[in-house]
């Protein structure tokens, strides 16, 4: 896939949501970047700035950090056409405490903050599609912070897979675990539970 054709899929994306004509569709290409990520690679690390929005074009990719015993915490989870991002860092534009890693070989497309900013003032229904992003994403996690609250191992884990069924198997167990916020041999346990009551 070339690059043109990945641009078009966020401008899909896009229209899945705002109307755009060809004026407004030319203007959003020109301000989009492509960036290659190999497995493993990084996105974003602490230290640095977040200063583009991100799209995830192809692959999978994840958001984490370390607390003052080196455990790593996983707080988001991506892959296509998925938005990727630490949103406090490029909000507010301090420096960020967050990794953001490629789990796979992944393209992403990027809009730069000042690009952004130019778009929203020139697109005039692109405004609205990031209002429903940022709606979106904060009613997610305000879902998550009741269900780690609420919600005992099992009860996270099968939410998990109902909300999450196609993605699961594109992600190792002990990213899961994180995510979910238990050790991997419990993940290991809970699955075995969830297989035994399914079979």
């Amino acid at each position: 896939m070339n690059e043109s054709e990945l641009k078009e899929g966020l401008i899909e994306h896009l229209k899945g949501t705002i109307e755009l004509n060809d004026s407004d569709v030319e203007l959003i290409i020109s301000k989009l970047e492509i960036k290659h990520l190999k497995k493993k690679e990084y996105l974003l690390q602490p230290g640095e700035t977040s200063k583009h929005m991100r799209f995830i074009s192809k692959g999978s990719m994840r958001v984490y950090y370390l607390d003052e015993k080196s455990q790593e915490h996983t707080l988001q989870l991506g892959i296509e056409n998925w938005w990727i991002n630490d949103l406090y860092s490029y909000l507010s534009q301090k420096p960020s405490r967050m990794y953001i890693q490629a789990l796979e070989d992944t393209l992403v497309i990027q809009i730069s903050r000042t690009s952004l900013e130019e778009l929203l003032k020139e697109v005039k229904e692109l405004p609205n599609f990031f209002r429903l992003k940022m709606q979106s994403a904060y009613v997610a996690l305000q879902e998550r912070t009741i269900e780690n609250l609420s919600m005992d191992s099992y009860e996270k884990y099968l939410n998990f897979i109902s909300q999450f069924r196609n993605i699961e198997q594109r992600f190792p167990q002990y990213i899961i675990a994180s995510y979910l916020g238990m050790a991997p041999e419990f993940l290991s346990y809970l699955r075995k539970k969830h297989a035994s009551k399914t079979s």
